[in-house]
């Protein structure tokens, strides 16, 4: 149970770190997780049920996520259209797609083939089923999070980065804008639809609607990740977001599992997934005024003290 636990909170952290780019470091809306991330499962799912293998099926998603990524970009860069409508159109599209993909099913079983968790189960035999799960994909996360780190302090990371804070910081720098989008949401929808591909293969099944919420649902766990401790250090904010995806799938489990004695049903989860999101805003905004209240505080006392001691 509480295997269970962590081993969906780390794979939902792989989306949610993905969502980090966009959201977070590059400030951009961008809505096509929710489609990207039934690509990527879907991806693996054709993959494994055609014999190419669970690490062929995991780098394939991850590539038709980036091949996502790239749509969004090309339609916010050359039509001109806010990255947040961009993303619906592509999260729209990609509906259609997914369903194309899955062979016009919308749910596609993996029950009676090899995937990541049976491999993982064959390869930590000495350990519980469970264990030899969480071990697995924990690996795989720590691998994907050391790569993650490293590629935001090269300088490509940090131009994305500067992209997000300041456009024409990166333009008088001589670096084109628009090439730095297309990097930057195709290995954000990369990691999201890696994260679809592991959640079908746990799961056991690929379905076209895997993604409806995950966005509001990976903000959610990205939000509680920054109420745990404050910093600027990549390395943490990814541990961060590690952390937070644990802490929310762990508030979900306990709604299902306890919801019932206060009247909360699996039909209210969005209702308060968006609530919570709602609330960690203002709960931020008012920590953020507090701040700035007290930095303001503080340099009147340094001036008035300064003005009595002359």
């Amino acid at each position: 149970m509480i295997e269970g636990i962590f081993v969906e909170g780390l794979i939902f952290a792989v989306m949610a770190m993905g969502i980090l780019i966009s959201y977070r470091i590059l400030d951009i809306a961008d809505l096509t997780c929710d489609g990207s991330l039934a690509t990527g499962a879907a991806v693996a799912a054709m993959c494994i049920t055609s014999g190419w293998g669970v690490p062929m099926s995991l780098i394939m998603a991850f590539l038709a996520g980036v091949l996502c990524g790239l749509v969004t970009a090309a339609i916010h860069n050359h039509l001109h259209l806010p990255g947040l409508l961009a993303g619906i159109l592509t999260m729209t599209m990609l509906y259609s797609v997914n369903l194309r993909i899955l062979g016009n099913k919308a749910n596609v079983p993996l029950v009676r083939v090899d995937t990541m968790y049976t491999w993982f189960r064959s390869t930590f035999d000495f350990m519980p089923s469970a264990v030899a799960s969480l071990m697995g994909t924990l690996v795989i996360v720590v691998v994907l999070k050391v790569l993650f780190d490293l590629f935001f302090r090269c300088d490509l990371g940090v131009a994305i980065g500067a992209l997000g804070g300041n456009e024409q910081v990166v333009i008088s720098l001589g670096m084109n804008p628009s090439v730095l989008k297309y990097i930057a949401l195709g290995l954000s929808n990369g990691l999201i639809a890696l994260s679809g591909g592991m959640l079908a293969q746990y799961q056991g099944f690929a379905d076209a609607n895997l993604g409806q919420g995950m966005v509001v649902q990976g903000l959610a766990a990205i939000m509680i990740g920054e109420f745990l401790f404050r910093t600027n250090r990549i390395s943490l904010i990814t541990l961060r977001v590690i952390l937070g995806s644990i802490i929310y799938k762990a508030l979900m489990f306990l709604g299902r599992r306890y919801g019932y004695l206060v009247g909360i049903t699996p039909n209210d989860f969005k209702l308060l997934t968006g609530l919570l999101v709602i609330i960690s805003l203002i709960v931020a905004s008012t920590r953020t005024k507090a701040a700035e209240n007290r930095a303001r505080r503080e340099a009147v006392k340094k001036v008035m003290g300064g003005v009595d001691n002359a």
